[in-house]
C-alpha cells in the first residue's frame, strides 16, 4: 500500500476511533526508538511472521530519514544458512536489554513467545503489542493496539496505518517540513473528497 492509498484509507477513516488510534500507536513506536537511538526488535506467532510489517517500516526509515525505524525482524524458525537479514531466531528476545524496542504483530498469543517477551520487559525493554488484544500480550505490554477479530479492520490493514504513522514527521515549529511530509500532504489534499457546492 502506497502513500496515495494510505492517504485514501485515512479519509475514508475520518471520524473512526482507528485513525487516531493507529496514529497514537504509531507515535509511540517512533518515540520508543528515537528515544533509545535504534534497536527495533519485530516479531510475530510462529505461523504468522510480519514480513509485510517489517517491509513497510524500512521503506518508512528510509523516506522519514530515520533509520532507526528499520527493524530487525526476529523469525521463529530462522536457520543460520538463512540471509542475515532472515537469520535472526528467537535467541534475539532473550539478548535484548534495556533501550531496545520489541514490536510484537501477532493475530493470535504464543505461550513460548509471551514467556520470552516477559523476560524482555524484565531485561528493560520496552514491549509494544499489536493484535487481538489478548489480556496476557496487553498485560505485559508498554502500549498495545487491540484490533480484535471481526472488527472493521483486518490486522495487515492496521499495521499499513500504523507503519506510516511511525515514519510521520512532525517538524518543530519553525522549522522546514520534509519532504516526505510535503508530499504526503498533497497525497491527502488530491485524495480528498471536492468540497460542496452549495
Amino acid at each position: 500500500m502506497d502513500a496515495v492509498r494510505v492517504a485514501l484509507l485515512r479519509e475514508v477513516l475520518a471520524g473512526t476511533e482507528w485513525l487516531g488510534a493507529t496514529r497514537r500507536f504509531g507515535a509511540v513506536l517512533r518515540g520508543s526508538v528515537l528515544a533509545h537511538g535504534g534497536g527495533l526488535l519485530l516479531v510475530g506467532a510462529e505461523e504468522h511472521e510480519p514480513w509485510h510489517l517489517a517491509a513497510h517500516l524500512v521503506d518508512e526509515a528510509a523516506w522519514s530519514g530515520t533509520p532507526e525505524l528499520a527493524p530487525t525482524l526476529v523469525r521463529h524458525g530462522a536457520r543460520p544458512s538463512d540471509p542475515a537479514h532472515l537469520a535472526v531466531g528467537l535467541g534475539r528476545i532473550e539478548a535484548a536489554r534495556r533501550g531496545e524496542t520489541l514490536l510484537v504483530a501477532a493475530p493470535e498469543e504464543d505461550a513460548p513467545l509471551l514467556e520470552r517477551v516477559s523476560d524482555a520487559r524484565r531485561a528493560g525493554v520496552t514491549v509494544l503489542a499489536l493484535g487481538p488484544g489478548g489480556r496476557e500480550l496487553t498485560a505485559l505490554a508498554h502500549e498495545a493496539l487491540a484490533v480484535p477479530e471481526g472488527s472493521e479492520l483486518d490486522l495487515d490493514t492496521v499495521q499499513h496505518l500504523v507503519s506510516a504513522a511511525a515514519g510521520e514527521t512532525m517538524p518543530p515549529k519553525g522549522s522546514r517540513r520534509r519532504f516526505r511530509d510535503r508530499l504526503s500532504q498533497l497525497a491527502e489534499h488530491l485524495t480528498a473528497p471536492p468540497p460542496p457546492l452549495w
